[in-house]
């Protein structure tokens, strides 16, 4: 199955090639337009942004595909009721990640609970029928500082239940068995008959 993926994000690219080895990924191109994102929730961001993308290539792609992929994904803090949220890729956006990720503790008062969760939808357009969303979670505590430089963007910061490590310390193949990422990746899998 080759699909369009409704993002340039490298890192993210790369966690869904991992994720689903049966698909082949044409990357959203860097000629192409900003794809909208400004839903409330991560599902109308990931609808918006695979419908969106999909009526771009059928005017515009240089080959063919079976349909798009859109991901929106963030972290979810309960102690800042919930944000960044699906603003995540957007917080902060002057500062590496590791300044961001200190920027984002900081922001927490030092009494209140450090729970949050990972959050990712993803949205596929197809071709041939309607779209449709699939969706994982993980529920953890966030560090107090920012450790590890596996993973990318809120990784370093994460402490899936369970574990000691951040996402940031832990290889690969174990934080894709935890990750809210993985766990949407396996849903659609079991969707499509992967």
């Amino acid at each position: 199955m080759k699909l369009l993926l409704a993002s340039r994000n490298a890192h993210k690219a790369q966690e869904l090639t991992e994720l689903l080895p049966g698909i082949t990924f044409v990357l959203w191109p860097t000629t192409a337009p900003d794809i909208p994102e400004d839903g409330a929730f991560f599902q109308d961001n990931a609808l918006q942004k695979a419908t969106h993308a999909l009526g771009w290539w059928q005017q515009h792609g240089t080959e063919p595909v079976e349909g798009v992929l859109a991901d929106d994904s963030g972290l979810c803090v309960d102690a800042l009721w919930g944000g960044p949220g699906v603003l995540s890729a957007r917080f902060a956006t002057d500062l590496d990640y590791p300044t961001k990720n200190r920027k984002l503790l900081a922001m927490i008062p030092s009494e209140e609970r450090r729970t949050a969760r990972f959050v990712c939808v993803l949205a596929l357009a197809p071709l041939q029928g309607e779209p449709f969303t699939v969706g994982g979670s993980v529920e953890g505590t966030l560090a107090f500082d920012h450790r590890g430089e596996q993973g990318f963007g809120y990784d370093p910061i994460f402490i899936p239940e369970g574990y000691m490590e951040t996402f940031g310390e832990l290889a690969s193949d174990i934080k894709h068995t935890l990750s809210h990422r993985g766990r949407a990746a396996r849903a659609l899998k079991a969707k499509l008959g992967l």
